[in-house]
């Protein structure tokens, strides 16, 4: 009499397949023409051309990394001075360069030690990679060339978020700026922010306090007034040689007219003036689709996108990046990641490949959080070269048994019964016991409810009837 029990039932081997993999195909929906750039933009070729030329000093930097078989990660005094001395720079021209190569993606750092980064390995044959690698660039251009030492950290940060409404200024008006211009509109961007913060400046009442009180008052927020002024000059010209050292504008003198004190002019270069329409264009088309989950928090907006498949998905997710800094959409997103909801974890991972190069030290930090740890390793492995279907190997046979039980209560969250049944077929175990074994040793906090609704879909009645032992055992504890 043969056995319907599975115990000997054998699992087929496949590579694990994101759960969006699965998703019913988004309903068709009409598309634009591809946009044409601004007139006068050059071709990619020509722009990765001017990249490669703005960036060969930090090329030559990874380089002489690598060929020190681990330099260490952080720079020292010894190491600059040696590298130096190869290079026929000064240490403050290597530091320089070695910023840039790790912030592009030159370089990476492991265990403490430097090796080539993968956009090393593409830089001389794949435009595409030189392009993303140089926008990696401008959107870190605020640790490129640090603030004033004197400055308020708030004020920094102030302006650091109000540089795109800037570089849009430059961009839409295609040509040069008046620096006194960008500084009006940097003093009513700051005002804004400030207000959205709900920071009321403080009024002198002078019926209570006396004119005199109030003319000393006065002339006190007057000086305020002045040396807030002065600050936020400094911290535009900051700005704007920061922009202008990564190639993205320069500033020169112009044709003023005398009606301000400042006749300098602003103008982005080719590159500049691609990158932000390209940003730009990508809200443009986020706020034309159906989904417009441009201004949506991180949670929306992956929620929003888990209806869509792949393309229209990182379509969406490039737009949320564009209309945001990349170090808070980092951060927004890693915080939705640590939420109850599955799904949510496995999206934001794929928005933060998106992201590329600029997340990876978030990501790095967040191998340490159980919950993370599996989707984390994938991404870097992803990261650094290895392709998706080998990706896997980067993990223990416990952290690919959690991240299985994980897609599992995405599935069962937002999927059908048959897709859940079908992803029996990614586990890595080889039998329906080990697997079960192995499932309830991890410990993933929904273990029972996804073993309960894998019994509950299941149509082979003795392997349904393993799965619910199964889960009986890890909800009370037994073995």
């Amino acid at each position: 009499m043969t056995s319907r029990t599975p115990r000997d039932s054998r699992l087929r081997l496949v590579r694990q397949r994101p759960v969006a993999t699965d998703r019913r195909p988004a309903s068709h929906r009409g598309s634009r023409p591809a946009p044409r750039p601004p007139e006068g933009t050059p071709p990619p070729a020509e722009l990765a051309r001017q990249a490669r030329s703005g960036l060969a000093g930090a090329v030559e930097m990874a380089h002489w990394a690598a060929a020190q078989h681990g330099a260490p990660g952080a720079l020292s005094d010894e190491a600059a001075a040696g590298a130096a001395a190869a290079l026929g720079l000064t240490p403050e021209e290597v530091r320089a360069d070695w910023d840039r190569a790790r912030l592009v993606g030159l370089v990476e750092i492991h265990g403490g030690a430097a090796r080539l980064g993968w956009r090393l390995k593409a830089w001389h044959r794949d435009d595409s990679a030189v392009l993303r690698g140089w926008v990696a660039l401008l959107d870190a251009w605020s640790l490129v060339s640090p603030a004033p030492a004197t400055a308020e950290p708030t004020a920094v940060s102030e302006v650091v978020e109000a540089v795109p409404q800037l570089l849009s200024l430059l961009q839409l008006s295609a040509g040069p700026v008046p620096v006194a211009a960008l500084l009006d509109m940097l003093r009513q961007r700051v005002a804004e922010l400030r207000t959205e913060r709900c920071e009321v400046p403080q009024e002198h009442d002078g019926a209570r306090t006396g004119e005199p009180a109030r003319t000393s008052a006065g002339a006190g927020a007057t000086e305020a007034a002045d040396a807030a002024e002065d600050a936020l000059r400094r911290l535009l010209d900051w700005a704007l040689g920061a922009l202008a050292s990564v190639g993205a504008l320069t500033v020169g003198e112009g044709d003023g007219d005398g009606a301000t004190d400042d006749p300098r002019e602003a103008v982005l270069t080719a590159l500049g003036n691609w990158a932000v329409w390209v940003k730009l264009e990508q809200i443009c088309v986020a706020a034309q689709s159906p989904a417009g989950n441009i201004e949506q928090p991180a949670p929306d907006m992956l929620r929003g996108c888990a209806g869509l498949t792949p393309g229209p998905a990182r379509a969406e997710y490039r737009a949320w990046l564009a209309a945001r800094p990349v170090g808070s959409a980092v951060i927004e997103l890693l915080d939705a990641a640590r939420g109850d909801d599955a799904l949510l974890r496995g999206l934001a991972f794929e928005a933060l490949r998106v992201v590329g190069a600029p997340a990876e030290p978030s990501v790095r930090d967040a191998v340490e959080e159980s919950c993370l740890r599996p989707y984390a390793l994938l991404w870097l492995a992803e990261h650094e070269g290895a392709d998706p279907e080998d990706a896997l190997d980067a993990l223990t046979r416990e952290e690919a048994t959690w991240l299985w039980v994980d897609t599992a209560a995405a599935i069962s969250d937002h999927g059908e019964s048959p897709l859940l049944v079908r992803h029996l077929d990614s586990a890595v175990q080889g039998t329906v016991p080990a697997l079960l074994a192995e499932v309830r040793a991890v410990g993933h906090p929904r273990t029972v409810q996804v073993l309960v609704a894998l019994a509950a879909a299941h149509p082979d009645p003795a392997l349904a009837k393993a799965v619910r032992r199964a889960a009986f055992q890890v909800h009370t504890g037994g073995v």
